[in-house]
């Protein structure tokens, strides 16, 4: 009992006990490691297997198939790359140089085999997967616990997303960079700023180390070194306004998902529980995911939120009194959840890949608050033994249980027919729901059935004309005067978007001139074509035979005969 009371005593004050961290995390030699991450890599390969073949879906034919400025390691491309109001920028929404200079290094490898890049994704995510582990050691966590904590982050059903996707390829290297940095923090905080920035140019999530970093100083009783820090924050000022206003120009900034403030306060508290659920439980994991929001105050999502939220709060305020180390945590918690929240509205509001950077704190925070109910138990020795095996037991059985279902939710990323199967099964009204539903009806020759389905899906947010005028499961109705209606609609509103875009990339002038193709305004759509061509770019070539054929059927009176050339992929 004594021995407890001084465990407790020294957790509350972090100065009547040396820090057990660094210690037990110098016990696992090189060495051991290297065995370590070569064991989370070849369970990571089994666990995802059945995703090792899948095709590029969705986001990947902009980000690595179709994206040419990654298929040539030029210096013109690195330069394009690197440029953050660029082509490439901009034809991703993101500011992430580091994420496409890997997928070009991975494509001259690989190439348009997918089996090789979803290899490189499995093995980062293995990698980060023990960086976390060696973080949660370095904090105190003990060593079982700590390495438990990183397989099941490993294995955990949400993160099949943000792994067996090709272009999420940005989640898991971010993560390796981010918790590098706060390993290399106290000892060489010159290397770790290097690995922050590396970090932030890979994706913006990596944000959240800034305050980890702070934290890890303060709560260790360690002169906080703020000159570095005032340089992680000045990095990250200079990245937030290229992301910033990619962002703005993508037209994510106008998106809804309220009404009111009100209604967005209760969803980022309901969306905050669904992931608190998802995180321990894996119920609610699914493709495409699209929750309503919290329309009512009786909504039962955000009704539980608030006792939880309010839990969450009171020990934090504990953690921070103290200056535990576990604060650092829930702040990683918090300041991970805040770029998903749904501040800035995103098409589809929660996603299995946005709990990515949430679960390591989680993981953190529940385990040294764990510790310390444990370490409050009034038991004796063995007691507190049979305790500990019981705990033992129920981690080895949510590591199995945990590589399992992921198993399952790697076989989905087979096809895009899957992964939109998965998402209509859990959300009958989404998207991905009524666009499936769309193309059974389509193709089964109900054309008002298969109208109604896709205006459902323009209400939820699907704009994609180009590739209802491309898909043969419209064939049929493709000239149906309630079908072009849909897609005159859909191609509104990417003109209306296009009018507030300052210096418009080609591709983004191309697809203007496709709206207006689509709505018939033939004399505007040669114009903004010819717009795009003295813009200047790498589909120069192409737009000049599009050009050509238009000005051709304009003048033979027919132009709407013409089908300007835009990929076409499985997935919506």
């Amino acid at each position: 009992m004594a021995t407890n009371r001084r465990r407790i005593i020294a957790r509350r004050d972090p100065k009547a006990a040396p820090h057990r961290g660094d210690s037990a995390a110098t016990a696992i030699t090189p060495a051991m490691w290297g065995i370590l991450l070569s064991l989370f890599i070849g369970a990571a390969l089994v666990v995802y297997r059945p995703a090792l073949q899948g095709p590029f879906v969705s986001d990947d034919f902009h980000y690595v198939q179709y994206n040419s400025y990654i298929h040539e390691l030029s210096g013109e491309n690195l330069w394009v790359l690197l440029d953050p109001t660029g082509p490439a920028t901009i034809a991703i929404v993101n500011y992430s140089p580091v994420q496409l200079i890997v997928h070009a290094l991975a494509w001259q490898v690989f190439g348009a085999d997918t089996g090789g890049h979803h290899v490189v994704n499995v093995v980062l995510h293995a990698t980060a997967s023990l960086l976390l582990a060696a973080l949660l050691l370095s904090c105190g966590i003990p060593q079982l616990a700590a390495l438990a904590s990183g397989v099941l982050f490993l294995v955990h059903p949400a993160n099949v997303e943000a792994v067996a996707w090709i272009s999420q390829l940005k989640s898991s290297l971010c993560m390796v960079f981010s918790l590098a940095a706060l390993l290399a923090w106290r000892r060489h905080p010159g290397w770790a700023s290097a690995l922050f920035v590396l970090a932030l140019c890979t994706k913006a999530t990596a944000a959240f180390a800034l305050p980890v970093a702070l934290l890890l100083d303060w709560t260790r009783k360690d002169r906080v070194r703020w000159r570095w820090l005032v340089l992680w924050a000045a990095v990250f000022a200079l990245y937030s306004v290229a992301e910033f206003s990619t962002h703005q120009r993508s037209g994510a900034a106008v998106a809804t998902l309220h009404d009111t403030p009100l209604v967005l306060m209760r969803t980022m508290a309901a969306l905050s529980l669904r992931y608190g659920v998802m995180a321990t439980t894996s119920w609610g994991v699914s493709a495409f995911q699209e929750p309503d929001p919290a329309v009512s105050w009786l909504d039962p999502w955000w009704l539980c939120s608030v006792p939880v939220l309010g839990l969450l709060g009171w020990r934090l305020w504990i953690c921070a009194r103290r200056r535990s180390i576990e604060v650092v945590f829930w702040v990683w918690v918090l300041v991970s959840y805040a770029p998903v929240s749904q501040i800035f509205p995103f098409l589809y509001p929660m996603a299995d890949r946005y709990l990515y950077f949430i679960l390591p704190g989680l993981l953190g925070g529940g385990l040294l608050m764990g510790q310390e109910m444990l370490e409050r138990l009034p038991l004796q020795t063995g007691a507190r033994t049979r305790v500990t095996q019981g705990l033992i037991g129920v981690a080895i059985l949510l590591l199995v249980g945990g590589g399992v279902r992921s198993m399952e939710r790697a076989r989905i990323w087979r096809s895009g027919g899957l992964l939109v199967a998965d998402s209509a099964a859990n959300y009958p009204d989404g998207m991905a729901a009524n666009l499936m539903r769309a193309k059974q009806m389509a193709l089964g020759g109900d054309v008002e059935a298969a109208v109604a389905a896709l205006r459902r899906a323009q209400q939820r947010g699907y704009n994609r004309f180009q590739r209802l005028e491309t898909d043969a499961a419209y064939a049929a109705m493709r000239r149906d005067p309630r079908f072009r209606a849909v897609l005159s609609d859909m191609a509104a509103t990417w003109i209306e978007r296009g009018r507030h875009k300052q210096s418009p990339t080609q591709m983004e002038l191309t697809s203007i001139s496709h709206a207006h193709l689509i709505r018939g305004e033939y004399a505007e759509a040669l114009a903004v074509l010819e717009r795009a061509l003295n813009v200047g770019g790498r589909y120069t070539n192409q737009l000049r035979t599009e050009l050509a054929v238009l000005r051709t059927a304009i003048e033979a009176g027919h132009p709407e005969s013409v089908r300007l050339g835009v990929p076409a992929s499985d997935l919506f």
